[in-house]
């Protein structure tokens, strides 16, 4: 039995398992959580600190968004940014609330293909944009985690030696892509149906900055909602290892997920009441309101096309 036979044939009990341990997990924190807190502190958010948590969440969708103009220099279609990035804000909404199969790939390849780009140039603006993001995830990780910014709690599976020696893989991954960009001769991958073009070391150090530029805009926004006396570099790492939670789990959102790892990691710095308020927000500000507002973007676009499909139809 091959070692990818080995790792499909546990894949799925194993995610079961973690699933599952996390569900106990945030039942034991929701038991122990004061929930007048957490209304309190709800009530308590003022309008300013909303409006920041707001404008850094557009900052970030359209940083993401934008990930998507690094795929169109590959692509050599007359494709302007208006076109493109609402196409990747639309996705971005979708792919956070209702998981990457409906937002980041069937919802590019629907727009996209409005936009008379053909399915081999959406797989590789596709498989650009998942590179962008998941690189600056590794590179940007790699530094928090080896930097021991990140402590975890006694008793935890993972120790803080654990997560250091982790960060220091993913580093060495990082510099591997960047070595595979200079130096590589094969140029496109494919990796379970996703088409990756390894651009050049320019454009992977623009990617590079990209990437961890919207990971680091995300953990602002948890930051300006959690108690003030937190420090943005535990809240962007804690952030980081909830992702990969969130990788294993594949629930949509990361409903519960991101939740349990924060107060879990950060409940002996701050009261879970205030924390799980913050996150509460922020799923307020970063999930459910774009998802609102990309739908409404979503129905003009389509109306939009049928308004094109009617006027070229034969009288």
């Amino acid at each position: 039995m091959t070692t990818e036979s080995r790792f499909k044939r546990w894949k799925k009990p194993l995610t079961v398992v973690f699933f599952l341990a996390l569900i106990v997990l945030f039942t034991l924190l929701a038991r122990r959580i004061d929930w007048s807190e957490v209304l309190q502190t709800l009530g308590d958010f003022k309008l300013r600190t909303l409006l920041i948590a707001g404008a850094v969440t557009l900052c970030s969708f359209l940083v993401y968004a934008s990930f998507d103009l690094i795929g169109r220099t590959y692509i050599r279609q007359d494709l302007g940014w208006k076109q493109i990035l609402p196409v990747g804000i639309i996705s971005y909404a979708f792919n956070l609330n209702l998981s990457a199969w409906v937002g980041g790939i069937a919802m590019r390849y629907r727009l996209y293909s409005r936009l008379g780009v053909s399915s081999g140039n959406i797989a590789k603006i596709l498989g650009l944009s998942l590179a962008t993001n998941w690189f600056g995830y590794m590179a940007l990780a790699g530094v928090i985690f080896s930097s021991g910014l990140v402590t975890m709690p006694p008793g935890w599976k993972v120790s803080t030696g654990a997560l250091q020696g982790i960060g220091v893989v993913l580093v060495l991954l990082s510099l591997g892509y960047l070595a595979a960009c200079q130096f590589s001769k094969k140029r496109e991958w494919s990796i379970r149906g996703m088409e990756i073009n390894l651009p050049s070391v320019r454009m992977a150090c623009l990617q590079l900055a990209l990437g961890a530029l919207n990971w680091s805009l995300m953990a602002a926004v948890i930051f300006t909602l959690l108690p003030a006396k937190l420090d943005y570099p535990l809240v962007l790492g804690v952030l980081l290892i909830s992702a990969i939670a969130g990788v294993i789990t594949h629930i949509p959102a990361g409903l519960g997920v991101l939740e349990a790892v924060f107060i879990g990691l950060l409940q002996h710095e701050a009261s879970r009441g205030s924390l799980l308020a913050g996150l509460i927000a922020y799923r307020a500000i970063y999930f459910i309101l774009p998802l609102l507002i990309a739908l409404v973007m979503y129905l003009g676009v389509e109306a939009k096309a049928k308004a094109l499909r009617v006027k070229k139809a034969p009288a």
